[in-house]
């Protein structure tokens, strides 16, 4: 089975995912019966592929006699294998005919927990999370230990895919509880440091990152032991220090290179450029953000493509050549919004999965109540004038009942709607639904010969705020900036967080000059802003860049790019100041 995490796919199904697989080992099939040829297949299926399929190969012949059960065990196996090789609809209908077939539940169970990976693998997040909570629900049922290991494996790596870290940290615990030692021991501690830092509550390099690697080099365990050694350096570079970050990584390359695998391996040069990149080693971060895309996997968006195309559009904007920049950018762009638009639909297959559900239990209550209704009715069938005082009675309560579940389920799909479009913290428009709304609002500008400008805002220094004061106060200090904003903003300016300190505001219908003039009260507001932490007051400051659609045209794309330009011009001469592109090329500053 397959997680995909941080960009990359782990194999969960079996034992350690070992280089093994690759070193061409030449396989010796012993005799014995069927049964023991099937455990010896299952015990091996991800650490000699060769010997795995050469059994396969002796089972399925007809020199052995199987039966039923034993058919559908090899079947179980040979829909892994097919999956393992990419061909995942032939995999489900193997998987589907074993869960309906079976009589095992270990094996029903097994196969079911499969399939649901393998769904998550072909993106049908939606089906994969209907699959998932009933299996869930079978695990305390289940004796044999290896399938509660891939169960709890594949609820902690999809519940923490989906952003629901609270149950991911559940689900990792019961590993770890279950198994102290061995591959459960290095799961449930991977899976817990992915959903604690992924959560923000795990920044720094501490005993639980070591802990958790060295676990995982004594289970054999290569790619989940790395995986943690590459949230360890990310939480390095989190805290400015990247040359720790390439300690950490240098340490375990080798053996991510002997594993040859390339999603692994992507995820390792794409943190090595940019931890390359921030001690000014320019010609290192420019070759591992190469070696990145190069090595990732074909026509998918994953996370260390996003960091590659990002970097070497920096790497060649720092240099001057702004031809390839934009090249760089236009795949970034594509890049991070095909990566954001995967990360949103498991976000948003889980809600719409927990909806279905919620939807299901209150028409079943309404069924309950229905079917009370109609018993009281004939037990009160003798007393007419009675009953129907109280069927008019219970009639009024099944209205206000359903009206009441209508309203829950109208003011739930309210509430999903609008956490896929606003931003958690500041709560504008986050980047994916501000460029959507951006767009569709320069086309009525553009066809009605309206101008707009598009104004890019970066806080200055915002990570010093972070590194001197926390996290805490850095939140604090986005939201009253945010709140400075929209003091000056009307309400059909759009508003919205692209990453991190920098925000985007599309104004239609105003001229450049009426543009500078709110975006100089919105600098000076800004700077205005003042936070007490600790006997200490923090103050912030913030630099605009200005396009507008007269001189950069109706393209998002470009205004982006006319407006960035103009915000890095800003930050160049001083920070704290307003910068409006007139031309492509040219720059006026307003301090």
């Amino acid at each position: 089975m397959v997680y995909r995490g941080s960009g990359v796919l782990v194999f969960l199904a079996g034992c350690a995912l070992s280089f093994r697989l690759f070193a061409g080992v030449s396989p010796e099939v012993t005799g014995g019966t069927a049964e023991v040829l099937l455990k010896q297949a299952d015990g091996i299926k991800t650490s000699n592929q060769g010997e795995f399929t050469a059994l396969l190969r002796r089972l399925g012949d007809g020199s052995l006699e199987l039966s039923q059960e034993q058919r559908l065990y090899l079947e179980y196996l040979e829909a892994w294998q097919v999956a393992y090789r990419g061909d995942y609809k032939t995999a489900i209908t193997l998987l589907d005919r074993v869960m309906a077939q079976s009589g095992d539940p270990t094996l029903r169970v097994r196969a079911g927990f499969t399939a649901v990976n393998i769904l998550g693998i072909a993106s049908r997040y939606e089906e994969a999370f209907a699959q998932l909570d009933p299996l869930v629900d079978q695990l305390p049922q289940v004796a044999d230990k290896e399938t509660r290991l891939t169960g709890l494996s594949v609820a902690a790596q999809f519940y923490s895919e989906a952003g629901q870290y609270d149950l991911a940290t559940d689900y990792a615990n019961k590993l770890l509880s279950e198994n102290p030692v061995g591959q459960g021991a290095c799961r449930g501690r991977y899976f817990k440091l992915e959903a604690l830092f992924k959560s923000g509550q795990l920044r720094s390099v501490g005993e639980q990152f070591r802990d958790g690697v060295e676990v995982c080099a004594k289970a054999a365990e290569p790619i989940f032991g790395n995986l943690i050694r590459s949230y360890a350096a990310k939480a390095e570079l989190d805290q400015g220090k990247p040359d720790n970050a390439i300690k950490l990584l240098r340490q375990g390359y080798a053996e991510v290179k002997e594993t040859h695998y390339p999603p692994l391996i992507a995820l390792f040069d794409a943190t090595f450029a940019q931890a390359f990149w921030k001690v000014g080693d320019q010609t290192s971060a420019r070759r591992f953000a190469q070696s990145a895309i190069d090595s990732g996997i074909k026509n998918e968006y994953t996370e260390p493509l996003v960091t590659a195309y990002r970097l070497l559009y920096e790497l060649d904007k720092q240099r001057g050549d702004l031809a390839s920049a934009l090249a760089w950018h236009e795949k970034y762009m594509a890049a991070n919004k095909g990566y954001l638009n995967t990360v949103s639909a498991k976000a948003l297959a889980y809600q719409t999965v927990a909806q279905q559900v919620l939807t299901t239990k209150m028409q079943v209550d309404t069924l309950a109540e229905q079917n009370k209704i109609l018993q009281l009715q004939q037990a009160l069938g003798k007393k007419a004038m009675e009953a129907s005082r109280l069927w008019i009675i219970l009639l009024v309560l099944l209205l206000g009942f359903i009206g009441f579940v209508a309203y829950r389920i109208k003011r739930s799909q309210l509430k999903f709607m609008k956490l896929a479009r606003r931003d958690g913290l500041t709560g504008i428009f986050n980047r994916q639904h501000f460029v959507s709304e951006a767009e569709r609002l320069l086309q009525y500008c553009c066809k009605s010969n309206r101008d707009a400008c598009l104004v890019l805002l970066d806080l200055d220094h915002f990570k010093l705020v972070n590194d001197t004061h926390g996290h805490a106060v850095g939140d604090r200090v986005l939201r009253r900036a945010v709140a400075a904003c929209q003091a000056h903003l009307r309400s059909t300016d759009l508003f919205g967080r692209l990453g991190g300190e920098e925000f985007g505001m599309l104004l239609p219908e105003c001229s450049p000059d009426q543009v500078l003039a709110r975006v100089e009260q919105m600098r000076l507001a800004i700077a205005a802003v003042s936070i007490g932490e600790g006997g200490a007051i923090v103050t912030v400051s913030a630099s605009f860049g200005v396009a507008s659609a007269a001189a950069s045209g109706y393209e998002l794309r470009q205004l982006m790019t006319d407006a960035d330009d103009a915000l890095y011009e800003a930050k160049r001469e001083g920070r704290n100041r307003v910068n409006l592109s007139t031309s492509r090329g040219a720059q006026l500053s307003l301090v």
